[in-house]
């Protein structure tokens, strides 16, 4: 089992982003996704940047795909979209349609906010050439190992979300427009003063959600450190690690240690609580009675 980072959900500005990808240059993970996964609004900020980012990564050894947007709604949005198949790293799929401007035959992967749930969908994607899934962050233990066990006879390889907000939802709305009384078309990027998502409470105060543009997340931090063991005697090959901000090269090798059994999952689990945004780790999807339980202490 080995470390994969997704691609960045928030809003940063270009410094703060390209400084984030040039050091996981040097961070013990093995693949990176980049690019921009929530609001095609952001791209431009750092369009340019990508290609840079892309080749320094490949150069450190690292393998790389670009992510497409997690929902396609515009003309410029099929433009773009259409336009990572001419790249020449895979693309990841968080959005089906991106299928349409993958020629048959070519490697892909399938990212988590694609809803591969049982193995008629993961042998369907299989076929049409997928080599990779992360499975949605929703799914139990048992699903979890049936799929694993699927992607091992398709030669598929499963990984499962390790750290960060869950991606729950993505709308047509912008919360955090609204938030502020602007139109979407008008936001004025308002998103960017939240760098880990806004969080959201319920009336009565409990947190409940974040929420980071169109996006809707987890309020809490979903960490796979104390199911290790169970994920990979379960045959899973990677656990995906979502950007956040802060001291990431110490949370991908405090994961790393975790993996080569250096640490165990309390220990790990300590380790990272001090700097989780929300201050809240969950597991629950994986085992739990709720989503947002932990298996831990308190």
């Amino acid at each position: 089992m080995d470390l994969t980072v997704g691609p960045n959900p928030f809003f940063w500005d270009t410094p703060l982003w390209q400084a984030f990808h040039d050091g996981l240059a040097d961070i013990p993970v093995a693949r990176v996704v980049l690019g921009e996964l929530v609001c095609s609004k952001r791209l431009p900020f750092y369009q340019d940047a990508i290609p840079g980012a892309v080749e320094r990564l490949l150069a450190a050894g690292k393998e790389v795909a670009v992510t497409s947007l997690a929902l396609v709604t515009l003309k410029r949005e099929r433009k773009l979209t259409a336009d990572l198949a001419d790249m020449d790293v895979p693309v990841e799929v968080n959005d089906l349609t991106a299928l349409a401007h993958i020629p048959a035959g070519r490697p892909f992967w399938v990212g988590p906010l694609v809803n591969v749930y049982n193995e008629g969908t993961l042998g369907w994607l299989a076929r049409r050439g997928a080599q990779r899934v992360c499975l949605p962050p929703e799914l139990p233990l048992a699903s979890v190992a049936r799929l694993a066990a699927e992607g091992a006879r398709l030669g598929v390889a499963i990984e499962v979300w390790g750290h960060g907000r869950v991606p729950l939802a993505i709308s047509g709305r912008c919360y955090h427009a609204r938030l502020h009384d602007r139109a979407k078309d008008n936001c004025q990027f308002v998103c960017g003063e939240d760098p880990d998502g806004r969080e959201v409470d319920t009336l009565d105060g409990r947190p409940f959600l974040a929420v980071n543009g169109v996006q809707t997340l987890s309020a809490s931090c979903a960490s796979m450190a104390r199911q290790v063991e169970a994920l990979r005697d379960a045959g899973v090959a990677a656990l995906r690690l979502s950007p956040q901000t802060g001291d990431f090269a110490r949370l991908t090798r405090l994961y790393a240690d975790r993996l080569a059994g250096r640490i165990d999952g309390d220990a790990l689990a300590a380790a990272l609580l001090p700097d989780t945004p929300g201050g809240r780790l969950s597991d629950g999807f994986l085992t739990g009675a709720a989503g947002a339980a932990w298996s831990g202490a308190a």
